[in-house]
């Protein structure tokens, strides 16, 4: 069993940057894909990023590509989503998940955390 648990939401003016972590429990750093996805409010799940089990295979929606950063330390289990550039149309739960072998579909993912809350203001 895995459990994940997401913080460093927040509200942030537009241009600006947050940092999400996800804390594992268990083998899920090393052994699954970790990936973050974001819901919107009105809106389907969609793909943001992933971290491949490797620890450096990285993969990016078109939409936050160099603005975003996935990374992950395996010594804390702890998998990061830095956040740069912010626009208002990022706002949304963000979600960290961890499948194998993982992908941008949600249904990739056996596990997830509760969410976190990003807001940016224009």
């Amino acid at each position: 069993q895995v459990h994940l648990v997401e913080s460093g939401g927040g509200l942030v003016q537009a241009g600006g940057s947050l940092r999400l972590s996800c804390a594992a429990s268990g083998r899920a750093f090393g052994t699954y894909t970790m990936g973050w996805f974001r819901q919107a409010p009105g809106k389907e799940r969609e793909f943001v990023a992933l971290l491949r089990r490797n620890g450096y295979d990285t993969d990016y929606a078109d939409s936050v590509k160099r603005r975003f950063t996935c990374s992950g330390d395996n010594a804390k289990n702890t998998v990061y989503l830095q956040m740069d550039s912010l626009k208002p149309e990022d706002t949304a739960v963000y979600y960290c998940a961890a499948g194998f072998p993982g992908g941008s579909d949600p249904n990739d993912y056996d596990y997830w955390g509760q969410g976190t809350q990003v807001s940016v203001s224009s």
